[in-house]
């Protein structure tokens, strides 16, 4: 296990629980002092992020055993963190709401002869363009987990294929080695062969001087037998 994804680990989770106490607090609050504690609530969002990331990166450097074990923590995570933004989005929704609703009701106390169909049109409007704005921003954030999906998984397909090259440049240095100890066996055996070569004419050489010297020696008894009978 890694001590620095280990200190991570430990940074995240104090701020997961300091942010869940927060959001909590921040659900009985009212007014400004509700938009004081979601506003920390959503810088430590930023904090939460970074963190996830130095685990991420940390743990795509150790060995594949420890990686596939602790990406499957930060998985965890990530998911707890977007948990934790789905409660203030909620919250921050029920108050856009409430002030929506305290608006218009307000608004009907203060001149109930001024409200009119165009008003209420209005207000419509805005509650629905407000709406609108958070199926937006729910989008925005699904289009970007799944491009942050896509990106880990990018990483993930480049670290096999450098593991596949690696591996085959390692496979290739090995081929070059065979093939240059077989060059030298191929050498050696040529050398072997020409010196057999050689020494095979050597022999056949000194076997035809000791026929010609036995053919000569055979010829030179017969001369001399054949002269000793012609002269009996």
């Amino acid at each position: 296990m890694s001590q620095v994804f280990d200190s991570y680990e430990r940074q995240y989770c104090e701020l997961s629980a300091n942010l869940s106490k927060k959001i909590t607090s921040a659900n009985l609050l009212d007014g400004e002092q509700k938009k004081q504690k979601i506003s920390e609530v959503v810088g430590g969002f930023e904090d939460g992020e970074a963190l996830i990331r130095k685990m991420d990166l940390e743990a795509r450097s150790l060995p594949p055993s420890v990686k596939t074990m602790l990406l499957a923590k930060l998985r965890e995570y990530k998911t707890d963190l977007n948990n934790l933004k789905t409660d203030v989005k909620r919250i921050t929704s029920a108050n856009t709401n409430q002030a929506a609703r305290d608006e218009l009701l307000e608004s009907g106390i203060a001149d109930t002869s001024m409200t009119s169909a165009d008003q209420r049109a209005r207000l419509l409007m805005s509650t629905e363009r407000l709406n609108q704005s958070s199926d937006r921003i729910r989008e925005s954030r699904k289009v970007m987990l799944e491009t942050e999906e896509l990106g880990v998984s990018i990483l993930q397909d480049l670290h096999q294929q450098r593991q596949s090259l690696l591996h085959a440049n390692n496979t290739l240095h090995g081929v070059d080695d065979n093939i240059g100890k077989s060059k030298k066996v191929l050498s050696n055996m040529s050398r072997r062969d020409e010196q057999e070569q050689v020494d095979y004419c050597r022999i056949c050489f000194s076997f035809s001087l000791f026929v010609a010297s036995v053919l000569h020696l055979i010829r030179r008894l017969l001369t001399s037998l054949v002269e000793s009978r012609l002269l009996d």
